[in-house]
């Protein structure tokens, strides 16, 4: 079962980027208090703790308002339930565009506000999208690695979280999942129990102060960094 989550305090950001203000003001009606939204994370948490076995070995140190960007490693099309399943807000997952559009779920992903992005190509729709989650003092949920893992090596990570980062001035958490779910696609996944493991990092520190090329790479080698530091030095087996 996972471990009890106290957030941390709020991550300051430069006055000069993210509107703390306007951050504020949409706390107070936020999507985590709908009852949809309410619904759907009692029913995620229980499909993840009891119909699943997730197990956290280090505890999401979120901040309780304001913006955050938590990026994780990629192993199979469950990822994302089973990080939120342990995460004390409800975030805005960018997702494949071919997982947004299987028959019978998009309804669930539009109530959640999923965000589709479009793997063919640079999608800069997808990127405004996550900006103004961002903006509005939302948790941005994101794998930079752009694709599942098959083996225990991280992909390279693509450097748009460091440009949003960046150009935001938010805050970026690491985590790292491991489990028996790895290679495999959302349904399958899903429909067959899981035993998971999740590791979670403090903040992210990196030079923000330009978005060069440089910038963006060395940035984003520091948060996979993070990442990769997360993932347990032994080989991971269920039990």
């Amino acid at each position: 079962m996972p471990r009890t989550i106290t957030p941390a305090d709020p991550v300051p950001t430069p006055a000069r980027r993210v509107d703390a203000t306007h951050a504020r003001a949409h706390d107070r009606t936020t999507p985590e208090d709908r009852w949809t939204s309410r619904a759907l994370r009692v029913a995620n948490a229980i499909l993840a703790r009891v119909y699943h076995r997730t197990i956290v070995r280090s505890p999401l140190l979120l901040p309780r308002r304001g913006p955050g960007i938590l990026v994780c490693n990629h192993i199979s099309g469950l990822d994302p339930v089973l990080v939120q399943s342990v995460c004390p807000r409800l975030a805005v997952w960018m997702m494949a565009r071919e997982y947004y559009e299987i028959p019978g779920l998009r309804w669930l992903f539009e109530t959640i506000e999923a965000i589709p992005v479009d793997r063919s190509g640079r999608d800069m729709t997808a990127t405004r999208s996550a900006l103004r989650a961002l903006a509005d003092g939302r948790i941005l949920g994101v794998f930079p690695e752009g694709r599942i893992e098959t083996s225990r090596d991280l992909l390279p990570f693509q450097t748009g979280v460091a440009m949003m980062a960046i150009k935001t001035g938010v805050p970026v958490f690491p985590a790292y999942i491991e489990g028996t779910q790895r290679g495999m696609e959302m349904i399958p996944a899903f429909l067959t129990p899981q035993e998971v493991t999740l590791s979670f990092g403090p903040a992210v520190t990196f030079d923000r102060s330009g978005t060069s090329r440089g910038h963006l790479e060395a940035a984003t080698k520091l948060i996979e960094g993070e990442v990769n530091r997360l993932r347990p030095r032994r080989k991971w087996h269920p039990g």
